[in-house]
């Protein structure tokens, strides 16, 4: 029996794929039908190079299956998708399709089935016509996005005579239409034969506002795929525990937390295929072709698309060939963000109280499912902005949202987060600034009284004036120093792997770039929110000077940076190609870390 955890759902402003675009038959319930029409769309072109090279480089075919799995984590009706193979020319290509239907779907995979290979390539080529795809059938109202699949090598044919400076320039001058309109490009490198050009993927990922990802093996697909779905749609994602096939089926429980979670992928990978079954919370068996559940499978995955899920516990059970690795990916859908309300704006100081409350919204209104709020616990994150320290403290749960008060402990600046959770979701509101930092005035007084027949000078109007002015000049300096240091950005990426001390087994390395924050982020979100490895929430990363980074643990303690403990309290520098080892006591597990500039 495999112990799952409850599941993490959350949600983005932006609506994503299957994740976020629910435009769901007309036959689901009243609720779909109005999910439906708050949402919008998204236009994808993929994007595969199908020269003679990727007969090595791709020799298992993984981009057929990303594309094949892409498309299936794809909502029945709305989104729109194209598809380009190309080589030094493009070789075949599909139009913007707009998915209608389950036979929509099976067109387009149809397609990726039928694409043969070809001799040189020339990776401009693709993605100048993936821009052109996307500007002659892009829906206006829909979120653009390009996914190419490639070893980012290029082999012309020197009969033609075109040269790498050539094919640069197109290429620069398609990365820039793709900026000027706001088109992100990710990139999957395919590196079976240990000759992929990364670097050359990284950069054009990062020129557009993408990501890069790296894999030889389809086992890879669920989670790169899970990530670019989730940075399309601020969104995090969950990675279950690898099940290993025995020939029998085993149990898996799927936790759907709420009635109002819109959509539920549960994604499966394995070498061999394997067979699923699913029931719900009443153990009823699930018709996996029905507009409850559907299930779409290929050579290496199978995916199980839960529609408008009953709240509760359903059950999926998976039956995998002896000894076969089986990766189990779940994401959840639900627009939901947390909400504080404004508080006053005025300079504080020391002993001041201030009222804070936040709440739930969904689509921007508040919460209708008070249920929600039953096990959910809220913190309130302050953070000391010149004495550079953090501390929490609990707020109260009303039942409808949290409130608590906040006592200013010194003439300092603060910025306090609201942070909601429960074992399955945590959401934190956006930061609220408190300027409580030294401020101060005299009034001047006349030290003889006036004539009788003299107009007294306007003392106390000029003092107030010189006042405000101090005060609205050192709020400026203060919002703008906040705002830069809260929008400072970062450089580079972290190679992440993550070694079970149990086993000393090794995950798959990571590759996280930074370029998407701003001002900090904590180990965590590195790690998709992995319920197991919450006790990296309190490694902080923060941007340093001349392109290092800065990690803290703000509960205190130690990590090892290049075999030698340090303290991490107080902040440990990293400079291109330094490692660390974070050991988690909890988990059993050690995150190891490579930052690269």
């Amino acid at each position: 029996m495999l112990r799952i955890r409850k599941k993490r759902w959350l949600s983005g402003t932006l609506v994503l794929l299957a994740l976020l675009t629910l435009l769901l038959p007309s036959a689901l319930l009243p609720q779909a039908e109005a999910a439906q029409a708050q949402t919008s769309g998204i236009d994808a072109v993929l994007v595969a190079d199908v020269s003679n090279s990727m007969n090595t480089s791709d020799r298992d075919k993984i981009s057929n299956e990303a594309m094949k799995m892409f498309i299936d984590m794809l909502p029945t009706v709305g989104d729109k998708v194209g598809i380009v193979a190309y080589t030094d020319q493009v070789e075949r290509e599909k139009a913007m399709l707009e998915i209608q239907s389950d036979a929509d779907k099976s067109n387009l995979k149809d397609f990726i089935d039928q694409l043969g290979r070809g001799p040189y390539t020339d990776i401009s080529v693709g993605v100048a016509e993936a821009m052109n795809i996307l500007s002659h059938g892009a829906d206006p109202s829909h979120s653009p996005m390009i996914v190419l699949l490639a070893d980012g090598n290029n082999d012309f044919n020197k009969s033609k005579g075109r040269t790498q400076a050539e094919s640069d320039a197109d290429l620069a001058k398609a990365v820039k239409d793709a900026q000027a309109k706001g088109i992100p490009v990710y990139t999957i490198g395919l590196n079976a034969d240990g000759k992929l050009n990364k670097n050359a993927l990284a950069d054009l990922a990062k020129q557009t506002k993408g990501k890069s990802f790296i894999t030889d093996t389809p086992d890879d697909l669920p989670q790169i795929l899970s990530e670019i779905f989730a940075d399309h749609a601020k969104l995090n994602v969950v990675k279950l525990p690898s099940v290993t096939g025995n020939g029998s089926y085993q149990e898996v429980t799927v936790n759907v937390p709420n009635d109002s979670v819109l959509e539920a992928n549960i994604s499966i990978m394995s070498s061999k295929p394997v067979q699923v079954q699913l029931t719900d919370p009443s153990g009823k068996n699930v018709n996996l072709n029905s507009n409850e559940a559907k299930l779409s499978t290929s050579k290496s995955y199978s995916l199980v698309k839960l529609l408008k899920p009953q709240e509760g516990d359903w059950k999926l059970r998976v039956k995998g060939a002896p000894k076969d690795s089986i990766d189990i990916n779940l994401l959840f859908n639900y627009d939901l963000q947390l909400v504080a309300d404004p508080i006053k704006t005025k300079s504080y100081t020391k002993g001041d109280k201030i009222d804070l409350s936040a709440r739930l919204e969904n689509g921007g209104q508040p919460l209708q499912d008070k249920d929600l709020y039953a096990d959910m616990k809220a913190t309130l994150i302050v953070n000391d902005k010149d004495a550079g320290k953090s501390e929490e403290q609990p707020l109260k749960n009303t039942g409808s949202g949290f409130a608590g008060t906040f006592e200013v402990p010194d003439n300092h600046n603060y910025e306090l987060i609201i942070r909601a959770e429960e074992d399955s979701f945590y959401r934190e509101s956006a930061p609220i600034v408190i300027n409580a930092g030294s401020t101060g005035g005299s009034q001047a007084k006349p030290t003889t009284p006036p004539a009788a027949n003299d107009k007294p000078f306007p003392w106390l109007p000029v003092i107030l004036g010189v006042i405000a002015l101090i005060v609205v000049a050192a709020c400026g300096w203060f919002l703008m120093g906040w705002l830069k240091r809260k929008n400072r950005g970062f450089v580079g990426q972290i190679i992440v792997e993550i070694r079970d001390e149990n086993t000393g087994d090794k995950s798959y390395p990571q590759y996280k770039k930074l370029a998407s924050f701003r001002g900090k982020f904590h180990l965590h979100q590195l790690l998709q929110l992995d319920p197991e490895l919450k006790e990296t929430e309190k490694y902080i990363f923060t941007p340093g000077n001349g392109d290092r980074l800065i990690i803290r643990n703000t509960a205190g303690g130690t990590l090892e940076k290049s075999g030698r403990a340090v303290d991490a309290s107080s902040g440990v520098e990293l400079k291109n190609g330094d490692r660390l080892s974070i050991p988690l006591q909890q988990a059993d597990k050690t995150i190891l870390i490579e930052y690269l500039v």
